[in-house]
């Protein structure tokens, strides 16, 4: 198998501010397995919350070969193999299984929802993230989502009242609140009880991952459902959680590829836990590897690709928020070109 990468720099359509940190580009990186003329295209988008860098990244594929890997073996076992040398790297893991299940759905001629039994018509809406700013550019920011019927808004800052009235200023639509371990407990159940009055849907990771005693107190308390982001990385975490929240936030560089989140899902369920896909900024590769998954879960935060302005490729499209999943097989991205739909 012919393994090769590529680096790319995304850039944002604004800066991309959360409680934590502030964002005009990110680099990531492409990853490229060939097996008998046929290529298919995974995607590293690492993130620093995660302890996760570039360079790291970039350091760990200069010392990776694939020459010893069977390709007749089965898929997970060739992931397997694959990710004993990843590291540790979870997004590094995401972007060689993405593309492995790429390259296997071209050669099979199946998209990849049908490799995991989801159908196509029942993928949810996607949110769209407004991130923290200035309250006129905020307000600007939801002026321009006006195809998206459902809002993300990032909180966790001393203006959070403000932001949220800004907005209500200008749509009654529904929102979603990602306070991005920004609130101590005594603040959470406070902005929970104001924000259930705003038409707000749910809350994710309102406390910091390491205060799981206090989740458990705001969950008796909150009138609104909880969503753990931070507090959730992978399957193993599921368990530890189920009484702090009402549900988790699966994303393929936290967990590290589509096989592992399909085990997320499937303890999720489990567990009783709602479940959400959402994502890092990233371009329409690992957008669309994690929109194959949409239809089995209960809500999308699938709008990394949108919030940037060179975005590469083509894949998961949207209509009035609804993901449509290309038809294509493996992933079903192309490169993005001239001649192609900006």
């Amino acid at each position: 198998m012919d393994f090769q990468y590529s680096t790319y720099r995304i850039q944002l359509r604004h800066p991309f501010t959360i409680s934590r940190s502030s964002k005009n580009f990110y680099d990531i990186v492409f990853i490229y397995l060939t097996d008998k003329g046929v290529t298919g295209v995974g995607e590293a988008a690492p993130s620093d919350r995660y302890n996760e860098k570039f360079n790291q990244i970039l350091r760990t594929l200069q010392s990776i070969s694939l020459d010893d890997i069977d390709e007749s073996d089965p898929l997970e076992k060739q992931l397997d193999r694959i990710f004993e040398r990843c590291q540790g790297y979870r997004s590094l893991m995401a972007a060689f299984d993405m593309a492995l299940h790429d390259l296997r759905g071209k050669q099979n001629s199946t998209p990849l929802y049908d490799y995991f039994g989801a159908n196509p018509d029942q993928t949810p809406v996607t949110s769209f993230t407004i991130g923290i700013d200035k309250l006129e550019v905020i307000q600007e920011k939801v002026e321009e989502a006006a195809d998206f019927p459902i809002l993300k808004i990032k909180l966790g800052t001393q203006d959070d009242k403000a932001i949220i009235n800004t907005i209500r200023n200008v749509t009654d639509k529904k929102i979603r609140v990602d306070a991005n371990e920004g609130w101590n407990l005594d603040e959470a159940l406070r902005m929970c009880e104001w924000l259930e009055k705003k038409n707000v849907e749910f809350v994710e990771q309102p406390l910091p991952a390491s205060n799981i005693e206090d989740s458990e107190k705001l969950k008796e308390q909150s009138p609104l459902k909880l969503i753990a982001d931070e507090n959730c990385m992978n399957s193993t975490d599921i368990p530890k959680i189920r009484n702090a929240f009402d549900g988790i936030n699966i994303k393929l560089m936290k967990c590290g590829g589509l096989f592992e989140a399909l085990k997320m899902i499937r303890l999720a369920r489990e567990n009783d836990l709602e479940i959400m896909l959402g994502c890092m900024v990233e371009s329409s590769v690992a957008i669309t590897a994690a929109a194959h998954l949409s239809p089995l879960v209960d809500y999308a935060d699938l709008d990394g690709n949108v919030l940037i302005k060179n975005d590469p490729y083509i894949g998961v499209r949207l209509k009035e928020g609804k993901l449509l999943l290309p038809i294509e097989p493996g992933l079903g991205v192309q490169i993005r070109t001239k001649n192609k739909e900006s």
